[in-house]
């Protein structure tokens, strides 16, 4: 990637993430990173936020169950 490119890319993701916390998404730069990636090679924008969605609502869960496991006597 060129110097003028990369400079693009990184104004872009710069801007992307600025809106993001704007909205209080909660997204780092390297996850929007991605989601831009994948959107990029085709993937359905909306079914991306789907599964942002369930990863968030299953994370939780997930460590409520972890903190609640017996530790070994």
């Amino acid at each position: 990637m060129d110097p003028e490119a990369a400079r693009n890319a990184r104004d872009s993701l710069d801007l992307v993430f600025h809106m993001s916390n704007i909205l209080d998404t909660g997204l780092d730069r390297h996850t929007l990173s991605v989601l831009i990636a994948l959107s990029e090679m085709g993937f359905n924008p909306e079914a991306l936020a789907a599964v942002v969605k369930e990863l968030r609502r299953a994370t939780p869960a997930t460590s409520s169950v972890q903190s609640t496991t017996p530790s070994a006597p």
